[in-house]
This record gives structure tokens, sequence and C-alpha cells, in this order.
């Protein structure tokens, strides 16, 4: 007998929204994509044309005003918004998935996750990178222990974008929680935190470049884990030539990887998960490469298969554990410990010191 699917209300309908969530979602088994919220028509246009049988939200309170017509609420609204639509989904009784970074400071999450605790809801992050294809391959080269013991972890996320977009990303107010730190650093953070565990210190260098800026385009964050691993990592809108996406140095082997995981890209232009048989693969001209003493960029080192990309993992495991057939795939609590890292970044890059943790 097929369970009746979860009914999901999804609030925002920007990038975040129509880009990841609502194809990620309506692609899951035993998740149905409810309604859909916000309050531009040309929006709401967009996601009826998209997902015929949704139904239209203009405002979270209307959507909340039937809560018992639904069983999660993910918000994929502006970082500003994010702790005031989650408590109110908790308070309203339903879980909640929150696109990252889920709060502006780590106090914040905490008290999201007491909350969420309190109630018995399950309150999760979307940290769809944990599920990239070059992040996952990295995953399994430490667990096989063909690169030793890791010494230095180095992760770039970079981008060739020396003209401003707009928009609240890259607002210079505090309250927008905009800047390159807490957008792509929220990954990149997450991403060494899950390989190489807590961070003893961090020392950062942040930088508004491009002309009329007013929040950070140009990050270096160096963290020095309680393992002993160093993590160097990049985020950047002004970076004229991209670096490795992945080097991680170890004991007896390195591993280089360029390129970023297909997925987005499949997603903005259309794709849906499941709409083709090599969802997430990509091209062995992309592969990276594992060596000690050669450079990658004159075929030294020995090509290894990138695993396929698997964002839908996630939401599948969301489905998961509301029906309590496993656990919640990304806390708050663990995304309040990148936000500790993240605020010690800021602090860091503002006062020029190397902060403790």
């Amino acid at each position: 007998m097929t369970a009746t699917p979860l009914r999901v209300g999804l609030i925002g309908y920007g990038l975040a929204g129509s880009v990841f969530h609502a194809p990620l979602i309506a692609a899951t088994e035993g998740l149905a994509l409810d309604t859909v919220v916000t309050s531009q028509p040309e929006r709401q246009q967009q996601a009826r044309a998209e997902f015929p049988d949704v139904r239209i939200a203009a405002t979270a309170e209307e959507l909340f005003g039937r809560a018992d017509e639904l069983d999660l609420i993910v918000v994929a609204s502006p970082n500003k918004t994010h702790v005031p639509l989650a408590t109110a989904a908790l308070k309203a009784g339903l879980p909640v998935v929150v696109d990252k970074p889920v709060a502006g400071t780590a106090a914040e999450a905490r008290e999201l996750a007491a909350l969420a605790e309190e109630r018995g809801l399950l309150l999760s992050v979307f940290q769809n990178r944990r599920w990239d294809n070059d992040f996952l391959t990295v995953r399994r080269l430490l667990a096989d222990g063909g690169l030793g013991d890791a010494w230095r972890f180095e992760s770039r996320f970079e981008r060739w974008r020396p003209q401003l977009k707009g928009g609240w990303r890259e607002s210079g107010d505090p309250a927008e929680i905009g800047g390159l730190l807490y957008d792509l650093g929220s990954h990149v953070v997450d991403q060494a935190l899950v390989l190489f565990g807590p961070v003893t210190e961090v020392y950062a260098e942040s930088d508004v470049r491009r002309p009329g800026a007013q929040a950070d385009d140009d990050t270096f964050i160096a963290l020095t884990h309680a393992s002993g691993v160093r993590s160097h990592l990049y985020v950047s809108a002004t970076t004229a030539q991209l670096g490795p996406r992945f080097r991680v140095l170890g004991s007896r082997a390195g591993y280089v990887k360029y390129g970023l995981d297909p997925q987005e890209a499949a997603l903005r232009e259309g794709s849906r998960p499941g709409s083709t048989p090599d969802w997430g693969a990509e091209d062995e001209s992309l592969w990276g490469r594992v060596g000690s003493g050669e450079s990658p960029l004159t075929g030294g080192g020995t090509p290894v298969p990138t695993l396929p990309g698997d964002y839908p993992a996630y939401y599948a495991a969301v489905a998961a554990a509301l029906r309590g057939d496993g656990p919640n795939p990304v806390t708050a609590l663990e995304a309040a410990a990148a936000l500790d890292v993240l605020e010690a970044a800021h602090r860091s890059a503002r006062d020029k010191v190397t902060v403790t943790l």
C-alpha cells in the first residue's frame, strides 16, 4: 500500500525556490508540492506553468492559516526572513526545511533548534552541496584511505561576475545577511566541517572589489581543525581565472578536481531529476586526478571517476525522517556550528586577527 504523499508548502519562488526546491520536492517520492507562496504575479504565473496542480498563496500568513492541510514548510525566501518564518512554521506545528544560512547568527540557529525540539518537530537545513558530485568523491577517497592522512584541504567556489546583479544578496545592510561569506561561504564551511570536524582557529580576509558593491565579493577563510587538518576556503565573484574546485593533500597522495557539479546548471536549464538516467553524472574529461609529485594539468596522476551528484537524496532523506524511517539529513545544530565559523571569519576579517573558537 502506497503512503499518502506529504504535502509541502514552499515559501519563496526566486532562485532558490524555483530552481532548487520546487523541482527537487516534486521529484521526491512521498512528497507533493502543494502550495507556493509568492506575492509577485510573474512568479505566480511561472509556478502555475511549471506545476499546474500547485496552489498559490500571496503571503506566508495565508499559508499558516491552513496549517492543518500541510505536512512540511520549506523556507526559500530572502535570508533575513528565515528565522521569523521558520519560527512561525514551528509554532504552527509544522516541520520545516530552511535554506542556508538558516539564520544570521549561531545563537539564532540554536534557538530555532531548541524550539523544534520542544515542539517535537523536524527542523532541517538545505545544504544541498553535501550531495555535489565532487564532494561525494572526496568523501569516498578520504574514507578509502588512498590519500593517507589528510593534511590540507583547499576548496574554491569562484566565479567571474565583474558586473553587479543587484538585489539583497549584494546589499551592504547587515540585516539582509548578504555577501559571499554567508552565501557560498555557508557551503564551503559546511563541507569542511563534514569532512574534518570541529574548528579551533579561524582567520579570514574579506574584500569588496567591484565598483558600487556593498557586500563582500572576494573572501578567503583559513581554518585549523581540532584534527590538525588545515582548510583553505575561497569564495569569490571576482576570479578571472578559476582555480581547482578541490585540492586535497594527504600523506600518501593528493586529489585535484576542476569544474562544478552539473546539477545546478541542469536545474537552471529546466532538466529534472529522473528525466535522464545519468542525472548528476559528468563527462570523463572532467574527472579529477589522484597522484603524488605530478601535475594533473600535464596529465599526471590517475583519473578518478567522479561519483554522480545526488541533490534528490536530500529531500528523500527529509521524507524518510518525517515518516520516522531515518535521521534528519542536516540538523540546525550542524548549521549553527558552521555559523560559529562564519561569525568568527567575519570578526577576523574586520579586526585583522585570528579568532580562537
